[in-house]
């Protein structure tokens, strides 16, 4: 394994700049060696290998730039494939080159099934505290459905999503109802997510993946999700969650997620986004 450029996002500029040329360098001298060359970075890093005879697969887990997919496809290339997160992200927009989607992948063994909840177990909203998110809508859901609320996640240094924070979410958190435990490491995510008896997905935008919803399922925990993004092809409508058009048909679906069977949940979720898996997805790339 080779570890290359900083990590943490977003990177300064020079950030990235060093980081792109700390990958060129490697590449120029060792890219030859290889025989597939796996990018989950800037598709820039493949730049010196384009031509060469090693397997190269570029994967997108996030938006993908059709002004650098178009730029790069007009470069002699050889053994390219692009691969994004779901079809709804590829099919945004008209893209060059051959696309194939390969889901995202947890590790599921490091995930505590938890077969059964009491009755006042609580609601979960796990992620950034961004707008987009949509935690204002799962305070809305709580509040509506008289179900306590935990929110776990990162307040953003934006500072326009730090005062969305302080003017959408902070009034509403008591301490009882509705509870902010923080950013959470893994130990703790498997302990909140498995005691939930649903996670809430009220995002406001077209999500590409939306990785807590499989580590909600890993738990045994389904998910009520807006459907925008990928959401319509994450969760399996009455095995591992439901999937709702607006805030009003998230509160009607909470008291129906209690009739999901909390194993079979975690065994289809288990099915389709495994490390096993996906890793033999790309293997047959």
């Amino acid at each position: 394994m080779h570890v290359i450029g900083d990590e943490g996002l977003p990177q300064s500029y020079k950030q990235k700049v060093g980081s792109i040329i700390k990958a060129w360098k490697f590449l120029f001298e060792k890219g030859h060696q290889f025989d597939l060359i796996h990018n989950f970075g800037r598709l820039l890093y493949l730049l010196p290998v384009t031509h060469n005879n090693s397997k190269k697969i570029m994967t997108y887990g996030r938006e993908i730039s059709l002004r650098n997919i178009n730029i790069f496809t007009k470069l002699p290339s050889r053994k390219l494939i692009f691969t994004g997160c779901s079809n709804d992200l590829i099919s945004r927009n008209k893209l060059k080159g051959n696309w194939k989607i390969v889901y995202n992948a947890i590790e599921f063994d490091r995930y505590e099934l938890q077969e059964k909840v009491n009755e006042d177990a609580p609601l979960i909203f796990l992620g950034r505290l961004e707008r987009i998110k949509g935690c204002h809508n799962a305070i809305q859901v709580a509040k509506a459905t008289n179900n306590k609320l935990i929110i776990a996640g990162n307040i953003s240094a934006l500072p326009e999503e730090n005062q969305y924070y302080l003017d959408s979410i902070a009034p509403h958190i008591d301490g009882e109802q509705i509870k902010y435990v923080g950013q959470v490491n893994d130990i703790q995510k498997n302990s909140y997510l498995g005691s939930a008896k649903a996670l809430l997905f009220p995002i406001e935008w077209n999500e590409p993946f939306g990785m807590v919803m499989v580590e909600a399922m890993a738990c045994g925990t389904p998910v009520i999700a807006l459907k925008k993004g990928s959401v319509d092809e994450i969760v399996d409508e009455g095995i591992t969650g439901l999937k709702v058009e607006n805030v009003t048909e998230m509160i009607h679906a909470v008291d129906a997620v209690i009739g999901i069977d909390r194993a079979r949940c975690r065994e289809r979720a288990k099915e389709r986004f495994d490390i096993s898996v996906i890793g033999q997805k790309y293997i047959n790339l």
